[in-house]
Parts: C-alpha cells; sequence; structure tokens
C-alpha cells in the first residue's frame, strides 16, 4: 500500500465551506437520510456516529465533510471520499444534498472542491458509483471529468461505475 497525505478537512469555495462533522450535526443530517432512508435512522444512531467521524477521518485520511451554505449558514448535505465500494487507495467520491437545493451547482461546486483534495493526497484514480436512474449525479461528474466503467446490479437496480483519473497518474 502506497502511502497518502491527508485530505484537507476544512475545504471552502466561492458559495460553500465543507468542514468536520460535529454531534451537532446530527439533526439535519437524520433528515437528508430521511429523504432516501425509511424510517430515519435514530438521532441516538446518527450521534453516536457522527461522535466518531472525525477520529475515523484522522485514521484513515479521508473523509465526507458536511456542506454548509456560506451566506446563509445552513448545512446543505455532505460531500468527500469515502471507501464506500472502492478502496482506501482508490475511494469513491460522495455526495447528497438535500433536495431542496437541487439545480443550484451545489453539488458540482463541493465535489470540485473535493477533486482538488483528492488530487492533494496523491491518490491517482476516484471512483462514484451512481445508480442508472440518477441523472443529476451524472450531470455532476461528467463535468468533474468522470467516465463510465461498467454497471453491476443488486437487489436495488442497476448500479453505474464511473472513473476518474487524476492528475500525475500513470
Amino acid at each position: 500500500m502506497t502511502d497518502y497525505v491527508s485530505m484537507a478537512f476544512e475545504l471552502e469555495t466561492e458559495r460553500l465551506v465543507l468542514r468536520p462533522w460535529s454531534v451537532t450535526d446530527a439533526e439535519w443530517y437524520r433528515q437528508l437520510l430521511a429523504e432516501r432512508t425509511r424510517p430515519a435512522p435514530e438521532l441516538d444512531k446518527v450521534r453516536d456516529f457522527l461522535a466518531g467521524a472525525q477520529e475515523r477521518a484522522a485514521a484513515i485520511g479521508i473523509a465526507a465533510l458536511p456542506v454548509v451554505r456560506k451566506q446563509e449558514g445552513d448545512p446543505i448535505g455532505y460531500c468527500g471520499l469515502v471507501v464506500g465500494r472502492s478502496t482506501l487507495e482508490e475511494p469513491e467520491i460522495a455526495y447528497e444534498l438535500f433536495r431542496r437545493v437541487h439545480g443550484h451547482r451545489y453539488a458540482t461546486e463541493a465535489a470540485t472542491a473535493v477533486l482538488d483534495a483528492a488530487i492533494a493526497t496523491g491518490r491517482h484514480r476516484l471512483w462514484a458509483t451512481v445508480r442508472s436512474w440518477n441523472t443529476a449525479s451524472f450531470r455532476v461528474l461528467e463535468k468533474l471529468g468522470f467516465e463510465r466503467r461498467h454497471s453491476t446490479w443488486d437487489d436495488d437496480g442497476e448500479l453505474v461505475w464511473n472513473t476518474r483519473e487524476l492528475a500525475g497518474s500513470s
């Protein structure tokens, strides 16, 4: 295994701040999860998960980070690097935003900052897995230079695997 530099856990764009998790993020994060998971996880379980988030990030050097709008000061989702269905050496970029903020290019803006952070770690490739119905996520990935590689299927349907070679890769 190659040693990688940890990604930056505080990122800033023109309109957004990405920062480490806090237990105080539990309520809004639970609401975000409720948009796709029924029933929503119990608040205590979300708090417990977030309580260990900074420690896990420090241990592996990557993380998904809350995305907060600068002007409004409200958290609107998360974006970052995760092991997910991939590996620590070639992690996945992941993002999820509240439906109420879709269509404002926040996902592209946050993911661009995370892509730059991934490049700075010395990694050579990122992955992204997206359900075939998620047109908006495919648009974000296309803007970031990801290419579709292959599909797999599970109980939830088709899952499309996308990759992005990073600067300096061989």
